[in-house]
């Protein structure tokens, strides 16, 4: 019997892989501190709950239209405008099972067999995999740590062919945290433009952004590229409601129709009830955003130091997301606690066993010198966990 080759090709998550491991080790009583989280640790907010069951009460459980309900598109489009300066109509805007959906809904609808779209390395480990699927080509573009892992000029004019098609940009990033100026993401829609390309802007870490740092999208430097870019956003992250898998895409409408009809043949509409939980998420009280963000830099700025303080590792400060990407090239080639560390993946395996703290090689993101640590966890666990990382190095 012979199944799908293009299938077959997709890799699995390694990010979601560890964190199940680590997950299954603490319901065998074992004590892990576990890094390898992508989601925020708080709970959802009060009144976005209280939105949820009212819903519930007043019977909106039924299908919705395949795109999302009205009130949560002009709850968005509300939004855009005021956090984004972005003026968008209900019929530009799709709702999706998340924003890795809205993704995946993206690349479906503009790319061709063979059409090339470039990805910054580190990258998040399913746009190469979601590019696949679209039966496109993922070039991948190394970013360096010197220049916070930013995409320039010269990294996306060296990868544009006469089959680049899109440009995956997102900010801030997961897994770096870099955050890009008006100045940088200006050279990137100059690009675009020029090149008749399509950006994907990926804001999904947009309301966790710290110290000096501004988040801006991409799509309201100008017209030009607005009509070019399509936004993806949704309220995973920002207000702790990774499981009621809402996302959103805002783009031009052309593109919106295709979008719908793609998503209505494959998963129908959002769930109903997370659709009216996210109305009151986007307009009502921002308070615990705000709370959670606060928290989110604290934690960061205690681990970026405790980090840079242990010998033969080191970390960039990140601007945005809630992860550190910990550079890990001098310890190649060691053997720690009678293991050989030849790979970002033996240190994360070394770790998980010895040290009993779970974190994700940085060959799951395109790099191997690096691995990466969440802190969207308390930051008690934060400092036990860093104190074991020391102590297992030493």
């Amino acid at each position: 019997m012979e199944l799908s080759n293009k299938a077959q090709r997709i890799s699995s998550s390694l990010t979601l892989a560890i964190s199940a491991k680590a997950k299954k080790l603490k319901e065998q009583g074992i004590d892990v501190i576990n890094f390898s989280a992508g989601e925020p640790d708080f709970t959802t907010p009060t009144n976005v709950q209280n939105a949820a069951v009212e819903a519930i009460r007043k019977g909106l459980i039924r299908y919705t239209p395949a795109s999302g309900i009205l009130e949560l598109k002009e709850a968005i489009s509300r939004k855009l405008k005021r956090d984004n300066n972005l003026d968008y109509m209900p019929t530009q805007i799709v709702i999706s099972n998340g924003a890795k959906h809205s993704i995946y809904n993206a690349l479906m609808a503009i790319c061709n067999p063979g059409d090339e779209v470039i990805i910054p390395v580190p990258y998040w480990v399913s746009y190469p995999e979601i590019v696949k699927l679209a039966d496109a080509v993922p070039v991948m573009v190394k970013t360096k740590e010197e220049n916070n892992f930013k995409y320039t000029k010269e990294d996306l004019e060296s990868a544009i062919t006469n089959k680049t098609k899109a440009i995956i940009l997102n900010s801030p990033n997961n897994p770096t945290g870099a955050v890009y100026s008006e100045k940088e993401l200006g050279a990137i829609a100059e690009i675009a433009i020029e090149h008749d390309l399509i950006v994907i802007s990926d804001e999904i870490y947009e309301k966790l952004i710290y110290g000096d740092a501004k988040h801006i999208s991409i799509a309201s430097l100008n017209q030009e590229i607005k009509k070019r870019t399509i936004v993806i956003n949704g309220v995973s992250k920002a207000y702790a409601m990774t499981g009621w898998r809402i996302g959103y895409a805002a783009s031009e409408e052309n593109i919106a129709k295709i979008i719908s009809n793609i998503q209505s043949h494959a998963t129908s509409n959002p769930n109903s009830i997370a659709q009216y939980a996210s109305v009151e998420a986007l307009a009502g009280p921002q308070d615990d955003v705000e709370k959670m963000r606060s928290e989110f830099e604290k934690r960061r700025d205690y681990m970026v130091e405790k980090i840079n303080s242990i010998n033969n590792i080191s970390c960039k400060k990140p601007d945005g997301a809630f992860y550190v990407m910990i550079n890990i090239s001098k310890l190649k080639g060691e053997s720690i606690k009678n293991h050989k560390i030849n790979t970002s993946f033996d240190l994360c395996s070394a770790l998980l066993e010895v040290a009993k703290v779970a974190a994700i090689p940085g060959a799951a993101f395109g790099v191997d010198d690096y691995i990466r640590l969440s802190y969207a966890t308390s930051m008690e666990n934060i400092i036990e966990g860093l104190e074991r990382i020391e102590n297992f190095l030493k």
